[in-house]
């Protein structure tokens, strides 16, 4: 991720912290390799994208069958890196905007989804410029970014502006706990190697009552909240009760909002 370019106001890009920023750019021509540093976001995927899928075609009552049942919706991707969420949404139909202030992270995103003959609108920018444009979205995806940002607030706040009357968020992070820390931050980077070491600061961890607080400031409504945990035996993540270290939430603006 790169420091914001001259002319954006400080208000504009103040939830950028130049340090995350740098940090993802270093390893942004890894995000397609399933055995490099973002090996366990490929693992992740397939649980998060049976949530983001199934509430969807929920909420906007869309054949549950249907080949490409996110047709019409219009879906923005904050933090969206290396494209790992954006290119599975398009195929099923959406109509994807991909943001990340890392202009490694587009460069690397824009090649992928040309040689797999997407078209996805990827954008080196902030949530905060996005909302400062006016811009709105059926669905916004918020997905393990939070815990990256400078300042929660201004994102937040940044975030629920860009989601419709009637449109959903979906936030995906890691709780403050000390159970967190211990899986987290000491098994997944000390221990275990999954990630970069120094890639989480557990301090930065928010629990999901603070997060439902921002969104309610926000004019949202929280629906949902689950847990996501790892089964070592199968390698596999899966949806659960426990919240005290990976979690989905679920948030929704009411039409007349």
């Amino acid at each position: 991720m790169t420091p914001a370019p001259t002319g954006r106001t400080e208000q504009i890009s103040a939830s950028i912290d130049p340090s995350e920023v740098e940090k993802f750019s270093r390893i942004a021509a890894e995000w397609w390799d399933p055995k490099g540093k973002f090996g366990i976001l490929h693992k992740f995927n397939p649980v998060r994208l049976a949530y983001i899928r199934d509430n969807i075609v929920s909420h906007f009552a869309r054949d549950t069958h249907a080949r490409r049942p996110f047709e019409g919706l219009r879906i923005l991707d904050i933090g969206c890196g290396g494209g790992l969420l954006c290119e599975p949404i398009t195929r099923l139909g959406g109509t994807v905007t991909g943001i990340d202030p890392a202009q490694n992270n587009i460069n690397t995103a824009s090649v992928h989804a040309a040689e797999q003959g997407l078209n996805i609108d990827y954008k080196a920018c902030s949530a905060e410029e996005l909302a400062a444009a006016g811009e709105q979205f059926d669905v916004v995806l918020n997905m393990e970014v939070i815990e990256h940002v400078a300042d929660v607030q201004v994102f937040m706040t940044a975030c629920c502006q860009l989601v419709k009357p009637g449109g959903l968020m979906f936030v995906a992070t890691i709780n403050r706990t000390m159970k967190s820390f211990g899986l987290a931050i000491i098994g997944a980077e000390y221990v275990l190697g999954w990630i970069p070491k120094g890639t989480h600061q557990w301090e930065k961890f928010l629990t999901p009552n603070e997060i439902s607080q921002d969104l309610t400031k926000g004019g949202l409504q929280t629906c949902d909240t689950i847990g996501v945990v790892y089964n070592p035996l199968t390698s596999e993540w899966r949806p659960a009760r426990d919240t005290s270290v990976n979690y989905m939430m679920l948030a929704e603006r009411t039409p007349e909002t």
